[in-house]
């Protein structure tokens, strides 16, 4: 009995083992290079020069209305524990600021690399790591944009603009991340 439970142990574990290999793991390269979180009201991009190009992308805030009943006048009882009154409520509604509004500059491919055929291949690239289902199009479309955004949150930016990071990690363009 013994045995047979060892041989089933180990089983399991050269099963698991062999699905751990066969299991295809998202590249987990850090986009934070070339992004910077902005404090306060300052939202201008860094001054682009020849070549290096920013952008802006702002999160809006995420704010929660909360509806409440909250007492106006307890209830009012006699001697013997009789209510003579009942307890009236009012509703009480108020927000509260869940998180913040969030502006992040992005360094990205400057505009004039952004052509059809370059916006085609972020599609293909997206398309061959399962983030990106739709024709290939060359339009930087709704479903590009969401694309983006998946394959740029799995790695630690969450926003539909392709930074130069992420088309460095797709493989799309071949620069120094350490100039930022």
């Amino acid at each position: 009995m013994i045995a047979r439970l060892a041989t089933g142990v180990a089983v399991l574990i050269l099963l698991a083992a062999c699905t751990q290999d066969r299991v295809a793991r998202p590249s987990t390269a850090d986009l934070s290079k070339g992004v910077i979180r902005v404090r306060g009201s300052d939202t201008a991009a860094p001054a682009s020069e020849p070549g290096r190009c920013w952008t802006t992308d702002t999160t809006p805030a995420i704010i929660e209305t909360v509806s409440e009943q909250v007492i106006d006048a307890p209830a009012v009882t006699d001697a013997q524990g009789n209510v003579t009154s009942p307890a009236r409520y009012a509703t009480s509604t108020h927000q509260r600021i869940l998180r913040d509004r969030q502006s992040i500059h992005i360094r990205t491919p400057c505009p004039e690399d952004m052509t059809v055929e370059f916006i085609a291949s972020v599609q293909r690239a997206l398309k061959a790591r399962g983030f990106y289902a739709a024709p290939v199009t060359g339009a930087m479309d709704a479903p590009t944009l969401a694309a983006v955004r998946r394959f740029q949150a799995d790695q630690g930016l969450d926003s539909p603009v392709l930074s130069l990071a992420g088309a460095k990690t797709l493989g799309l363009v071949k620069t120094e991340l350490d100039e930022l």
